[in-house]
């Protein structure tokens, strides 16, 4: 496919996902299904325009002086197809295949720079409600950090510590020029893709398939690591979805003691079982999803609960930015009743001595810092651990300064450690 009829597939999904507000994913999905013709290079081009355009949508409006689908992937078109501006209006030449011809203010838009006053929410890409809410924790990076996630994430991968180490790993997939994460010991990164070109399938590589590694962001990894599993402890992953980290937490544990996994969704669960003999984890349970009776018989006997609490993902923006464009307030609402309610069962299944990590992929102080205090605040004998004796005692190394400069517990993002959008706060309860 040329460059126009790649722009014009981009708009037909834009279409569906702006004014459809269909996850992008199944738009590009039903695209491609309905035009076979369109071989592996232009889907991967198409997807990649339509993930740009999403992600910068309203700094792109912005500087075409139009919120619409067409002017988002014309916008977005010279960084993701690898196009000069000149480029995208040659291909616009009106035939069957390609976009009509741009006017002139639309030829104007592909070059203008946006003021110096143009307003936060618009060069930081995100919705105008949240901006209170980014400049409350980033102050005057607000702009910068939403910026930050606005940009291609890469692919990292965390190293199987039961089964391989980092060096095999990067000696595997070496084709792919892969390199060592810079604060995650198990961390091997892949740069995310420039222009139309794709990001390497690593699942099907035969080391995944050994169970050499997971695909697995480093400030996940981070986390993890954080955490404090400890060989021979009992640890139980509260939110454990399709089991990222409850891998992680086994590796971790040496696949001794004993490690429950639990999440009140099936279909969010049903991978793990795949997942844990891939990775050759013999020392977890997976309680069945949902049931709240099984977990709250478990009792507080355990050394260690982790909490991924639900949120609303503010720090994956890079990897689903279709997401940003869906939130209401009404969903961080929500968000804050459900993490709550996840913490009181926590809190009631750690033992003395032991500590509950509470971690979202938000940014949100609302989410972050405030449920913490809440927590703190209404379960007497629960105190916060400064992150960096956690850090210190997981990770290894010298610790990064937080995004928010908080003591309490650590903030990471893509703007200031090239991570997703992570919080990470260890609660210890006291004998």
């Amino acid at each position: 496919m040329r460059p126009g009829a790649r722009i014009k597939a981009a708009i037909e999904v834009l279409e569906e996902v702006v004014g459809r507000h269909r996850p992008a994913a199944a738009a590009l999905a039903d695209w491609g299904k309905s035009h076979r013709f369109a071989g592996s290079g232009d889907r991967t081009a198409i997807g990649n325009l339509v993930y740009d355009a999403l992600r910068r949508r309203r700094s792109l409006a912005a500087q075409m002086g139009a919120d619409t689908p067409r002017a988002i992937a014309l916008a977005a078109a010279s960084r993701a197809l690898g196009l000069p501006p000149s480029g995208i209006i040659a291909s616009a030449d009106g035939t069957v295949h390609a976009v009509e011809a741009l006017s002139a203010a639309e030829q104007a838009g592909l070059t203008r720079e946006l003021p110096a006053d143009t307003p936060v929410a618009v060069r930081g890409d995100f919705p105008d409600w949240l901006t209170p809410s980014f400049e409350r924790v980033f102050g005057s990076a607000a702009a910068e950090e939403g910026a930050a996630l606005a940009r291609r994430a890469p692919v990292d991968l965390r190293v199987n510590a039961l089964k391989a180490d980092r060096e095999k790993v990067l000696k595997a997939l070496a084709r792919f020029a892969p390199m060592p994460t810079p604060l995650s010991p198990l961390g091997v990164r892949l740069a995310a893709p420039e222009g139309p070109s794709r990001t390497p399938n690593v699942e099907a590589e035969g080391g995944h398939g050994k169970g050499w590694y997971e695909v697995q962001d480093e400030a996940s990894q981070i986390a993890a690591l954080m955490a404090g599993a400890a060989p021979r402890a009992q640890v139980l992953d509260i939110c454990a979805g399709a089991g990222g980290k409850t891998l992680a937490l086994a590796g971790a544990m040496r696949n001794t003691g004993q490690i429950y996994a639990y999440d009140e969704d099936a279909a969010r669960l049903r991978p793990i079982f795949e997942r844990l003999k891939r990775a050759g984890v013999r020392n977890a349970q997976v309680l069945a999803a949902g049931d709240k009776a099984a977990l709250a018989a478990l009792g507080p006997r355990f050394d260690l609960v982790f909490v991924d609490a639900p949120c609303t993902g503010t720090g994956v923006w890079r990897r689903r930015p279709d997401a940003k464009w869906r939130l209401k307030p009404a969903n961080l609402a929500q968000r804050q009743e459900e993490q709550r309610a996840v913490l009181e069962s926590a809190a009631a299944l750690v033992k003395p001595g032991g500590r509950v990590v509470y971690v979202t992929c938000s940014v949100l102080a609302e989410e972050n810092g405030d449920q913490v205090r809440w927590f703190v605040a209404n379960h007497a004998g629960f105190v916060t651990l400064p992150w960096r004796q956690a850090w210190t005692a997981g990770v290894g190394g010298t610790p990064p300064a937080s995004a928010d400069d908080g003591e309490d517990a650590l903030l990471l993002t893509p703007g200031r450690h090239g991570t997703d959008g992570f919080f990470i706060a260890v609660l210890s309860r006291q004998g």
